[in-house]
Parts: structure tokens; C-alpha cells; sequence
């Protein structure tokens, strides 16, 4: 009687299992939607341990980099060809000029710091190299490529300036400590430009580190690291800022991963043919540190001022922060105009250092979230243009307090006459916001935009009002 049981149960198992199985082999073998990001989000390669090929003690950086090359024989030759080495694009034609242009770091000025030009020290501090000193910094050197900056994962690597790591470093430890970049690499300096955390960027600052995912859904939900986006190959890293280039080339897309017209609702997808996904899922901006919205270099210099980082330096003048600020909007086309040294301006309006392209008109063009940037900078009243001051240093405004004498200083750096007569100009710099996005959950609204109150100024985009009541289309 027990053995006929057994069998009963034996065979019960067996029926179920024939039935089941199938199941369970469809549902593996499925494949994945045909939208699916992740078949765009690359496996991460594991690094290796380092630990037992890097034994000798260092000095220096350049011996570090010395001791990469043994291996990694053509690393520093790619980096050489790179913008994060040369801070300096290859010239390209832009609408209104006449002739190719090249700008980046190196030969630009912006409405924070100012430039680099006869600046050097300070701010190569987060050049990927050692040693930019002044102008003679020789490009071609191979040599003073920092692997470290971008590979070490000790988090006990400091560069000081001109790139030089800081006394005390142990950088045999930090060199055995190398890896894949991590968002603490790129961090330490794309999270701290323009002298301190959440400065520039209004989307990029310190709490994406270890950020919840509402205050970024990919690095706090998903984990990414920066490295998931702005994929590399061959150390040209992907990505574009309008802050310094002016061509849309080697950008990156949210459609690199995710289908335009994955929404379920036909009336949002018809809105991807005119506004960016960042418009609609980036609501704010700086929502955990409070970021820099504007600089007046013009009351800098008075030492009866009470000093405060966030509202008044006798170095660098009166800021503005904001935290949770709400995006301007404008149509973007993925590239931009340029101020460029020398180029005359009108004191009397605001003078914008990159605006976007694109209007209503422009097919490629698509409304984009930004946070401007707005500042009182120095200008030559006779040439009319905006001047390169040096501050860092001998003889510099942080050391002297004398604006003749930096504008005398800077104009020899950057060879542009100075007359000796100044005032300050208001300025704009235009920062697309497009990290920080948040869970679909916590997207814009339709009554966000479409609104007697909504945040979009459809007169100022070109429209005759909102497309809802006069029964338009945003594409237009």
C-alpha cells in the first residue's frame, strides 16, 4: 500500500513538473521589449586587482603614469587627444562668424571665475595632467597625463595646483587602488566647478555621491555610475556642454536607451517632436544643495563686509543661491553661440556668453530646461569688452585687491589691449539641466505647463499663447 502511494506521489510530481516547465522555459527565453534601455547600458568590465602590480613607491605622478604605460601602452597618447587634456576644441563654423573657431577651458571666458588665462595654477587643479603652469605648458608631453584622477578608488587623492597631487599623498596606495571611474572621479571636479560644491551646474553637485533615487532615479534607483551615460572609447569620453563647445558632436541622447514614444498616452508622446524629456522630467533643479544663480564681481574687494560662502567673499563679490529652483525654458538645438575675447558687446543689455540656438521655426530645435546663470563681470569702456582679470597669484586681484593691476596682468596673458578705464556688465551663462532626473512618478503634469499659471512663457517660445485653447500642436 505505501509503495503504490509513493508511486502516486512520484507520478503527481512528474505531471506537474511537465506542465511547469514549459512556463518556466518561455518566460526565461522570452525576449526583452524592444525598448528596453537596458540593451543600451553597458556591462561594466571588472577591474583588476592592482594591488600586487604596483609595488614600488612613487614620487611623483608622472611615475605613476610612468608605471600605466608598462602595461596600458597607448593610454596617454588617446588622453592627449581629448578635451578633457586639451580644454580646447578643433575649430568649427558657427552661425554669425565668419571663420572656424575653437573654444573650450583654455581660451573662453564664463560669468564665474572668469578664465584661466594667467590663472593657471588655480585652475588646473582639475586638469587630467600635472604640471599647467602658464602658458608654456607643453601639450605634447605625455608624460604629465594623470591616470589617477580618473582611475583611483582610495579616496585619499587630492590634487593641489596646477594639477600636482598635494604633499602627503600616498600614491603608491592610491595607484593600487585603481579601477573603473566612479562617480567620486568624475565628481571631483565636474560636482565642484567654479570653486565649490553645486556652483556651476545646477544638476550636478556632492549628493550624487550617494544619491536617493529622488534625486536622481539612474544613479539612486539603478545604481549608474556617471560611466553608464558618457560612454568612452578610447578616453574620449561622451558628452557636450554649451558652456564651452559650440558643436553638438559626441553627444549623448536619452533616446541612446529609451524609446521617444514609450508613453502610453499618444498625446505625451506627440509632445517628444518639441520638448526634451528633461522638460518634463527634470521639475528642478538643485534639489538638495542650493546652487550659485548670481555672482557681482563689482562689490568684491570691501573688507568691512561680513564674509559668508553663499552670499558675499571679499575675493569674488555677492552671490545668489537657490535650491529647488524652477528651470527657464527655451528652444535648444544641441549647440550654441560663443562669446569670445575681444567680441564687442552692448553695456546697457544683458549679454549672453553661450545662448542657445533654436526658435520655434527650427525643426531640430526642442524646448529645454536651464538654469542661467547671471553675473556683473568687467568690461573695458573704451573697447567695449569683457576683460580677463588675474586673480590667483603674485600681483593678482585675490592677493591685491587692485583691479587696474589684475586687468594689466590679465591682458598680458591673453594679448588683449587693456585702456586702463573699467566698469562691470551684466552677463548670462546658459546650463542645460539634464541630470537629476527624477522618478517618472514625479514628472511634470499637463497643468504644470498648460496653465493660466504654467511655467512656460508660450509667447516668449513664439506661440500666440497656449496651444491648448487656440487647438495647435507643440511641434508645430
Amino acid at each position: 500500500m505505501q509503495n503504490n502511494k509513493n508511486i502516486w506521489v512520484y507520478g503527481l510530481i512528474v505531471t506537474l513538473a511537465l506542465l511547469l516547465i514549459p512556463i518556466f522555459v518561455f518566460t526565461s527565453r522570452a525576449a526583452p521589449p524592444a525598448d528596453s534601455p537596458w540593451d543600451n547600458v553597458p556591462n561594466r568590465a571588472t577591474s583588476t586587482d592592482h594591488t600586487y602590480l604596483m609595488e614600488e613607491p612613487f614620487e611623483t605622478g608622472q611615475e605613476v603614469t610612468q608605471a600605466c604605460l608598462e602595461c596600458h601602452e597607448d593610454a596617454a597618447h588617446e588622453v592627449s587627444q581629448t578635451a578633457h587634456w586639451n580644454w580646447e576644441s578643433d575649430p568649427v563654423m558657427v552661425e554669425g562668424r565668419d571663420e572656424p573657431i575653437s573654444t573650450g577651458k583654455k581660451n573662453t571666458l564664463n560669468n564665474f571665475c572668469i578664465g584661466i588665462q594667467s590663472n593657471w595654477t588655480g585652475c588646473t587643479s582639475c586638469h587630467a595632467g600635472y604640471g599647467w603652469e602658464d602658458e608654456s605648458f607643453d601639450f605634447e608631453n605625455t608624460a604629465n597625463v594623470d591616470c589617477l584622477v580618473c582611475h583611483e578608488t582610495s579616496g585619499i587623492y587630492v590634487k593641489g595646483n596646477a594639477g600636482v597631487p598635494v604633499e602627503g599623498v600616498d600614491l603608491l596606495a592610491v595607484a593600487q587602488s585603481v579601477g573603473s571611474p566612479t562617480r567620486q572621479n568624475c565628481g571631483s571636479c565636474h560636482f565642484r566647478g567654479g570653486g565649490g560644491n553645486a556652483v556651476k551646474h545646477g544638476d550636478l553637485d556632492e549628493s550624487l555621491y550617494y544619491p536617493t533615487e529622488d534625486v536622481d532615479v539612474h544613479m539612486g534607483r539603478y545604481d549608474f555610475q556617471c560611466i553608464d551615460c558618457h560612454q568612452a572609447e578610447n578616453h574620449e569620453i561622451s558628452g557636450r556642454s554649451i558652456t564651452v563647445s559650440v558643436d553638438n558632436a559626441n553627444q549623448i541622447y536619452c533616446t541612446d536607451c529609451h524609446n521617444s514614444q514609450l508613453h502610453e498616452d499618444e498625446r505625451i508622446n506627440a509632445h517628444t517632436e518639441a520638448v526634451a524629456c528633461q522638460t518634463c522630467h527634470i521639475p528642478e533643479g538643485a534639489v538638495r544643495t542650493a546652487t550659485k544663480t548670481h555672482w557681482d564681481w563689482s562689490t568684491a574687494g570691501d573688507p568691512t563686509r561680513e564674509e559668508d560662502p553663499h552670499e558675499y567673499l571679499q575675493i569674488k563679490g555677492s552671490f545668489v543661491y537657490q535650491r529647488n529652483f524652477i528651470p527657464e525654458y527655451y528652444w535648444y538645438n544641441g549647440v550654441a553661440d560663443r562669446y569670445l575675447l575681444g567680441d564687442v558687446l552692448d553695456p546697457n543689455i544683458v549679454t549672453p556668453l553661450n545662448m542657445p540656438f533654436g526658435d520655434i521655426d527650427d525643426a531640430t530645435a526642442k524646448i529645454w530646461p536651464f538654469k542661467v546663470h547671471y553675473a556683473k563681470q568687467p568690461y573695458d569702456t573704451v573697447y567695449n569688452y569683457l576683460l580677463q582679470p588675474k586673480t590667483v597669484g603674485e600681483g593678482g586681484f585675490w592677493t591685491e585687491f587692485d583691479w587696474n593691476q589684475a586687468f594689466i596682468l590679465g591682458s598680458l596673458a591673453t594679448g588683449l589691449p587693456y585702456s586702463g578705464e573699467y566698469d562691470f556688465a551684466e552677463t548670462s551663462m546658459f546650463w542645460p539641466t539634464t541630470h537629476m532626473v527624477a522618478p517618472k512618478e514625479e514628472a511634470l503634469q499637463c497643468t504644470s505647463c498648460h496653465n493660466d499659471n504654467g511655467r512656460l512663457d508660450w509667447i516668449a517660445l513664439g506661440y500666440p499663447g497656449d496651444p491648448i485653447n487656440w487647438g495647435g500642436r507643440l511641434d508645430n
